[in-house]
């Protein structure tokens, strides 16, 4: 099997020289370049056919690039909603605290140090940073599904995706607009 080399196309159209957006439709032609194909880009506008001696052509489209959501809160906000449910004995907090035990030990926010066995229950000893306090949080032993809900809830909760719900009718309340920040 050979491996062909083939160069990106810029950003620009080679026949009228206009930028190429993100989103925009545009037709990719491969030429022939010794061992390799070379690539150029046209706009749909300057677009009359293959040119004279096209391997292959394509339309495609640039991709958008996906916006990344903006937290609600900042990193001292998340240490502090897990130094928050320290106390807390109902399972769906217990679960939630374990979760985002987790974001802060990737975001390199909290650390483990050791596992604790306590009768039917397992303990992650973590420390927040270099502080001296140790925090004990439960394993609450979730199975992939279960991790997967409780992290789309707290990312709902962080990114201000929530609708809150009038407890006596159970149907989302009249939503607010967040205020926007620059």
């Amino acid at each position: 099997m050979v491996d062909y080399r083939i160069e990106k196309a810029g950003g620009t159209c080679v026949k009228t020289g206009a930028e190429i957006v993100e989103g925009q439709a545009y037709y990719a032609v491969l030429f022939e370049d010794g061992e390799s194909f070379r690539r150029e880009a046209y706009c749909e506008d300057a677009w009359s056919g293959p040119p004279e001696g096209a391997y292959c052509h394509f339309k495609t489209r640039v991709p958008v690039k996906a916006k990344k959501q903006r937290l609600l809160v900042d990193d001292d906000m998340l240490v502090e909603f897990f130094r928050r449910l320290k106390d807390e004995k109902e399972l769906v907090r217990l679960q939630f605290r374990f979760v985002l035990a987790l974001i802060l030990m990737r975001k390199r926010l909290l650390k483990y140090e050791e596992t604790e066995a306590g009768g039917d229950a397992e303990y992650w000893l973590m420390r927040v940073g270099k502080e001296e306090e140790i925090h004990r949080v439960l394993n609450p032993r979730l199975a992939d599904e279960e991790i997967e809900r409780v992290s789309k809830e707290l990312g709902a909760i962080l990114h201000g995706d929530v609708k809150i719900l009038d407890e006596e009718a159970e149907t989302p309340a009249a939503e607010t607009p967040a205020e926007e920040t620059a």
